[in-house]
């Protein structure tokens, strides 16, 4: 009988042990408190204006971003600038042609936006949130006009060669874009048309480089954007965009799910901006002015040429000789001299390198130099500045901030910045919030009178724009133009 009992208070005992053990193990997860969607998505503003910038991802083309002559531009960039400049915090552009690349990115939080003409779909709003509509458009389907249509002699002969009844494409190749909503009208289109459409998905190729290959005869058939169909056929008038495959549908940016804040602030300040007359002066400036899609045909536009200047070459052979990208070089004689080999400043600086009088004296040039005498003498004088600094400041990239701004405003201004720096306790071997701020504070008496400042007063606003200006204008060559 003992035992019996025994057995009984071991087995309640076991019961009150592992329903304690259960109860124990569920406590804290009825504690946990998780955030709800609205508070979950006021950090997504918030931490971009904590961090000081918007990160957003576009895609390289002639309308959306690219470099003309040395300077950004492209509709995509044009709208990111404002909004980031809206924010009140810097913009860091990314770039992708992948659209596979663009959405992971996206998914995993690495960007804060896409912003590139995305057609919204029922499938992508499930991964994805997005803004309102910055245009509607069609898809239509880009083909070629007969090789002798200029010799035809009506419209109504070009007519009869191409495709105007999407039942046409029966038993035709099409070539899309990987991951794009092309592809998924053409699989609809099938149903529609009860027939195949071989669709060809292209995981190397962006929307405009398809364009290109039907324009030159290497694939019969692609699908674009009406409006960015348009303006590829301004560029080669042998394309026919006329046929439309879908009805308009909205093309917006794209947001993680649940940037609930940065939807609301995005889509507040394009309902705004766009009621603005200079939304709709760069929209046409990219999409619809002869002269602005003319662009792309000139020789320093980046898509078609993959320059920057007529001096790139010269620019290369140098910049190997100091160990910089001949990217930052080139963005450092861009703010020189925007590549005029002519230029003269209001101080008597002269030529691509801007050389004043004494500098040009002493590295071996004149006004009568050639371009590639200047360019070469400006990285001798590149050189001298380093090693200058190379003693003290051992990190490659950081001393190259302290060479061009020394470039800029002379070596001694920034020996007193580096003194100032280090006498508040500051690093005199770095530029970003140490140096740099030093170099303003010279205009300020208390500063530039100071015992350890040698050389006076300096307006260090100049050059502290001056370096972040070029590291800016060079994060953009980067982006678009190869490295050797």
């Amino acid at each position: 009988m003992v035992m019996k009992l025994n057995h009984k208070l071991l087995s309640v005992a076991l019961i009150v042990l592992m329903l304690g053990t259960f109860s124990s193990c569920s406590f804290p997860e009825q504690e946990k408190k998780y955030p709800t969607v609205e508070e979950a998505s006021k950090s997504e503003l918030s931490e971009i204006r904590e961090k000081g910038k918007l990160v957003a991802l576009t895609d390289y083309n002639s309308t959306s971003y690219f470099i003309y002559r040395g300077e950004p531009m492209g509709y995509q960039y044009e709208l990111l600038r404002r909004f980031a400049d809206h924010l009140g915090v810097d913009l860091e552009l990314k770039v992708s042609n992948n659209l596979d690349t663009a959405f992971h990115s996206l998914e995993r939080k690495k960007v804060d936006l896409l912003a590139m003409d995305l057609t919204v779909t029922k499938s992508r709003k499930k991964r994805f949130d997005f803004s309102d509509p910055l245009n509607t458009s069609r898809q239509v389907l880009v083909q070629r006009l007969p090789s002798n249509w200029r010799k035809m002699n009506t419209w109504d002969e070009v007519e009869n060669n191409m495709i105007r009844n999407p039942l046409d494409l029966a038993g035709d190749t099409v070539y899309v874009q990987q991951n794009s909503s092309f592809y998924d009208r053409l699989v609809h289109l099938q149903e529609e048309i009860g027939d195949t459409i071989y669709t060809k998905v292209m995981p190397d190729k962006e929307v405009e480089e398809l364009i290109i290959m039907v324009a030159k005869g290497k694939i019969d058939y692609t699908v674009a954007d009406e409006h960015i169909a348009k303006v590829n056929k301004k560029y080669y008038p042998n394309l026919d965009v006329e046929t439309a495959i879908s009805f308009p549908q909205k093309i917006s940016w794209a947001m993680p799910k649940g940037s609930d804040s940065l939807q609301m602030e995005l889509n507040n300040w394009l309902n705004g901006f766009q009621k603005k007359k200079v939304a709709s002066a760069i929209y046409d400036k990219y999409y619809e002015n002869p002269r602005g899609v003319n662009v792309a045909y000139r020789k320093y536009h980046s898509v078609k040429s993959g320059r920057v200047s007529k001096y790139d070459e010269i620019i290369k052979r140098e910049a190997k000789k100091i160990g910089w990208d001949w990217r930052l070089l080139a963005s450092l004689i861009y703010q020189e001299s925007s590549f005029r080999p002519n230029a003269v400043s209001w101080a008597g600086a002269w030529g691509l390198m801007q050389f004043m009088p004494n500098t040009a004296h002493k590295f071996g040039v004149s006004k009568k130099s050639t371009p590639k005498q200047q360019i070469k003498a400006g990285v001798e004088f590149i050189k001298y500045l380093d090693n200058k600094f190379k003693d003290t400041i051992k990190d490659p990239k950081e001393r190259k901030k302290f060479v061009m701004a020394a470039y800029n405003v002379g070596i001694a201004h920034v020996y007193d910045a580096q003194r100032l720096a280090e006498k508040f306790g500051k690093d005199p071997t770095v530029w970003n919030n140490n140096v740099d701020q030093y170099l303003l504070k010279k205009a300020h008496p208390d500063y530039y009178q100071d015992a350890v400042v040698k050389y006076g007063y300096c307006r260090g606003e100049e050059p502290y724009n001056y370096v972040y200006q070029i590291l800016e204008r060079y994060d953009h060559y980067r982006n678009i133009l190869a490295a050797e």
